[in-house]
């Protein structure tokens, strides 16, 4: 059992483990010991999240959800199997975390009058500076 928050927790059959070796630095032991985890949640089958939470976590989860609606952690930064193991599970708990945010709607808003009248004001005076940039006439010729 994987605890969420206080109301929602993922059950240990929607949830797999593989261990496979590990890649990169190790000397020995890289070839030997089985240290990288693949953690499978089956987010899409999951009774424990909502239509509108699982949308929001195939967002999130990006590459790493699967056609047939898991999402797949892979962890391999330490040597300690229990250590890759926690790793995926902690970054699986922050990913639904984020999924369980429901983000606030945008209240469309309109310019105040005054800022309305600022930016015209603004816009004419540069436009001035601007006029008086060109070739002077009469001076000199």
């Amino acid at each position: 059992m994987l605890w969420i928050s206080e109301t929602i927790s993922i059950a240990d059959w929607e949830m797999s483990e593989t261990f496979n070796r590990a890649q990169g630095p190790g000397g020995q032991n890289v070839n030997k010991v089985s240290t990288a985890v693949e953690l499978r949640f089956e987010a899409e089958r999951s009774p424990a999240l909502s239509p509108a939470v699982k949308a929001r976590l195939r967002r999130i989860a990006g590459r790493k959800w699967t056609l047939d609606g898991a999402i797949v952690i892979r962890a391999e930064e330490t040597r300690s199997q229990p250590r890759n193991r926690e790793m995926a599970r902690e970054r699986l708990v922050e990913m639904i975390r984020q999924a369980l945010v429901a983000p606030k709607r945008r209240v469309a808003t309109k310019p105040t009058l005054g800022s309305q009248r600022r930016r015209l004001k603004a816009k004419t005076v540069r436009g001035e500076v601007k006029a008086l940039r060109g070739r002077v006439e009469g001076e000199g010729d």
